[in-house]
């Protein structure tokens, strides 16, 4: 008799693809990191990857396909020749103009020519690059999950067209994430959205890339800041809040610039989109400084007390690797939660997600 196969359940499945492997970890000279995540239930809000460039992306064929476009889009097409690529297709466009100006297209050749250099030598950066990515979806359980889930998803196939495109992440990059969160007036129109239901998918993201030197560089869609422990001083070090650009959730504010502006419900109006101003860096300066990264279950980044304690737990564990901290402060934050269902207020019990970079 064949024995029928066992199907995994929604939350097992969610759970599953919502945490990422230990294999993924990217391993840069001079950097350590480890991140893992409790959820409040079966099954949480809390998402964390690695983003291990050289793992996922053949790096190497990127870059060999970005020369190759240089040289060809360099090469004029024959006369009667099929269009071998977008170029081709745009000279001969400007070609079909009364107009037309042959310098033009030469000019134009040259110049996506250029483009695909920049690619390439972008895309040898990405060599000595690692990502971290963390997103709080509202909540937490299945529904908490599936927003998480779309996040993820959409991160990853904009990080496709992102290093086909421009061999990097761009500000671009993030407002696309931050628009596909945001509610649609045209589409729950469409399905009459009734206009009590205050129902929105809402998350907050944190997504950076860091490199040996130490530096951090990041984007940030209402996720509690990231803090600096450093190992001198044995303490977590005051950051230029300037230096700190914040947006709210995904989804909530809309640019004024942005083409589709009206087409979305937005809380507020941000007066431009994201650009590389907005990305905030901070460098841990000396070997066996920090890099804290969180979500509001383990802290919510106002609270100074908790901070205090936290502070004490990485102090206590601050010569162990990356791993060991990031348990002992998860293990903290789960006695934590022990102490609320203690006094009544497990309500306040949520997912729990805790990242490490330690400059070794």
């Amino acid at each position: 008799m064949e024995t029928p196969q066992i199907y995994p359940t929604i939350d097992e499945y969610l759970r599953k693809r919502l945490m990422p492997v230990e294999g993924a970890i990217p391993h840069l000279a001079g950097i350590e990191m480890y991140g893992n995540s409790i959820p409040a239930g079966t099954v949480g809000g809390d998402l964390f990857e690695y983003i291990n460039f050289q793992q996922r992306y053949n790096i190497d064929a990127r870059i060999a396909r970005a020369l190759k476009f240089s040289r060809q889009y360099l090469e004029p097409l024959l006369p009667g020749q099929t269009p071998r690529n977008m170029v081709d297709d745009h000279v001969q466009w400007l070609e079909s103009k009364p107009d037309h100006d042959p310098a033009a297209a030469v000019e134009y050749r040259k110049a996506k020519s250029s483009e695909q250099l920049r690619i390439a030598e972008d895309l040898q950066e990405l060599r000595s690059t690692a990502g971290v990515l963390l997103v709080d979806a509202e909540g937490h359980g299945i529904i908490s999950a599936k927003i998480a889930s779309t996040v993820h998803d959409t991160f990853h196939a904009l990080m496709l067209v992102e290093l086909d495109r421009y061999g990097k992440t761009t500000p671009g990059f993030f407002e696309k994430i931050n628009l596909r969160l945001a509610q649609s007036i045209t589409a729950r129109n469409a399905l009459g959205r009734n206009p009590e239901d205050n129902s929105r998918e809402i998350a907050t993201m944190l997504y950076g890339e860091t490199r040996p030197e130490g530096h951090f560089r990041f984007v940030n869609f209402g996720h509690p800041p990231p803090l600096v422990f450093s190992a001198e001083f044995g303490r977590f070090m005051e950051i230029n809040e300037a230096r700190m650009v914040q947006f709210l959730a995904l989804g909530l504010e809309i640019p004024e610039d942005h083409p589709d502006r009206n087409k979305y419900f937005s809380m507020s109006l941000r007066k431009r989109q994201v650009n590389s101003s907005d990305v905030a860096e901070i460098t841990l300066m000396s070997p066996g400084d920090i890099l804290f990264l969180y979500t509001d279950g383990v802290y919510d980044g106002s609270d100074e007390q908790d901070r205090r304690q936290i502070e004490q737990v990485i102090r206590d564990h601050k010569d162990q690797a990356a791993r060991e901290i990031c348990n002992a402060i998860l293990e903290y934050a789960v006695k934590q939660d022990q102490y609320l269902q203690q006094i009544g207020q497990g309500d306040r019990i949520d997912d729990k997600t805790v990242f490490i970079i330690k400059r070794s």
